[in-house]
């Protein structure tokens, strides 16, 4: 999920710095969204040099649409895509043939945000309202569940896809499945807009990686050690964003200068805790949210997780 802007999106590619050796590996990732502090340990693992150590060249692409990343990974279209759990286990219910081989932020930061004063207090003031989902295929579903779970009826669901901000303050929905509270929050109240939200997993719904790395599995089966190198670098940038965070900051705004630069230092503090602490992939926590999914009728086959995590140094 899912950063969103206020102005008009467009599909934006980033080169990342330097240049690695010519025997080494290029890889074209692709965003869950635009540019945002989110991706700031990649940025940082450029700056640092932690991707040219290990012969990498990376280059950076946000997708026109939200959905887009998992899909292109799957078909081989790009090498390594940014995505969430849930919506790697929605797809690999769906036999896409993806893995997931890494970690950027470890716990669930996607929220049914709404405004303060329209009298929301619990997920049943919800009934018969037209919330928002941003993702299709993902926050659609998790708002499925997340109804389900706390009883709320007769709801309308609205795909806002990036205009999260727009579409609450226009009124046109009263609530949406997939804002940030470490961004959204920042950036409404930065125009002057309160905000409140349900937290997902204090509502019903298990604990996840909110953003992950995945490729094909095609891919991983013939480069193990790119991947394994790619981890490593993703894991010293998100070391070295926790101890220098404001070195860490001055890189992404040279990587990133269109960057709002008060709301994305306001939201790097509330993101920094939840960068991954370490890259692998927690089976039984996967597996748990996988069988919630298929308890919820969120996928039409349960899932069996081993499958669908690689295990680095292959």
């Amino acid at each position: 999920m899912m950063k969103k802007i206020f102005g008009l999106f467009m599909p934006v590619i980033i080169w990342l710095g330097t240049v690695g050796p010519a025997s080494g590996e290029t890889l074209t990732l692709m965003l869950d969204w635009f540019p945002n502090i989110d991706h700031l340990p990649i940025y940082t693992a450029q700056a640092e040099g932690y991707f040219g150590q290990k012969n990498l060249e990376i280059k950076i692409i946000s997708p026109s649409e939200t959905a887009d990343a998992l899909k292109l990974a799957a078909a081989g279209h790009i090498d390594i895509a940014i995505s969430y759990q849930p919506q790697t286990i929605i797809a690999a219910s769906q036999k896409l043939p993806v893995v997931v081989f890494g970690r950027l932020v470890e716990h669930p930061l996607t929220t049914l945000l709404f405004l303060k004063n329209k009298g929301i207090k619990t997920p049943r003031d919800l009934e018969g309202k037209r919330i928002g989902y941003t993702v299709p295929g993902l926050m659609d579903v998790l708002l499925k569940a997340f109804a389900q779970i706390n009883g709320i009826k007769g709801y309308r669901a609205v795909n806002v896809g990036f205009a999260i901000a727009q579409s609450l303050i226009a009124g046109k929905v009263d609530a949406v499945m997939g804002p940030f509270k470490t961004y959204e929050t920042v950036q409404m109240q930065m125009r002057g807009y309160q905000t409140d939200y349900f937290e997902l997993e204090k509502w019903g719904i298990p604990d996840y990686d909110e953003l992950i790395f995945v490729c094909a599995k095609r891919y991983a089966n013939r480069h193990s050690k790119v991947l394994t190198a790619f981890a490593d670098a993703v894991a010293k940038g998100i070391v070295h964003a926790r101890a220098f965070p404001k070195a860490a900051l001055e890189n992404y705004f040279k990587a990133v200068p269109e960057a709002d630069l008060p709301m994305e230092t306001a939201a790097f503090e509330l993101t920094r805790p939840y960068y991954a602490h370490q890259q692998k992939i927690d089976q039984n926590r996967w597996q748990t949210f996988a069988d919630f999914a298929w308890k919820h009728a969120l996928i039409e086959k349960p899932v069996d997780v081993t499958g669908i995590i690689w295990k680095l140094g292959k």
